[in-house]
């Protein structure tokens, strides 16, 4: 996989994380479940901004980015706060996978900034109520 087409994945890997959590943050409740809430809206924040980065970036190279698509599906259900934080770590797997993907083809500043991504990706994943894994995002690569 090229640098461009890495870059273009991590970008669609975040379109798609903001959607859902925006579907996840509404399915939570500042007053019943604060810390849900905040680390819900936190992640939202954090994927907006490598969003934002990964669009600079791409224009950067010369290349137009990913456009977001009209809906995306979220990764489970989301009816109850223990279904919201396991949804929650699993959008936080798949979007390890898309970095780790974004390590192997790319190397220096851009290889450390993907790792850095990769570590935040998988730190959430615990924080939502994951499993730890060895080499984080590696397990859902094709």
């Amino acid at each position: 996989m090229s640098t461009v087409e890495a870059l273009q994945e991590a970008l669609a890997a975040e379109h798609a994380a903001i959607h859902v959590y925006g579907t996840l943050g509404a399915a939570t409740s500042l007053s019943a479940t604060p810390e849900l809430y905040e680390r819900v809206s936190l992640a939202w924040a954090g994927h907006r901004g490598r969003r934002d980065a990964l669009e600079v970036e791409l224009r950067g190279l010369g290349e137009e980015p990913v456009g977001t698509r009209a809906a995306y599906d979220a990764p489970g259900p989301v009816g109850t706060p223990e279904q919201v934080s396991a949804t929650a770590a699993l959008l936080e797997q798949r979007c390890a996978s898309t970095y780790a993907a974004l390590v192997a083809a790319t190397s220096g500043a851009r290889r450390r900034a993907a790792v850095a991504v990769l570590t935040e990706t998988a730190v959430a994943v615990l924080g939502f109520g994951g499993a730890a894994e060895p080499l984080p995002g590696l397990d859902q690569q094709g």
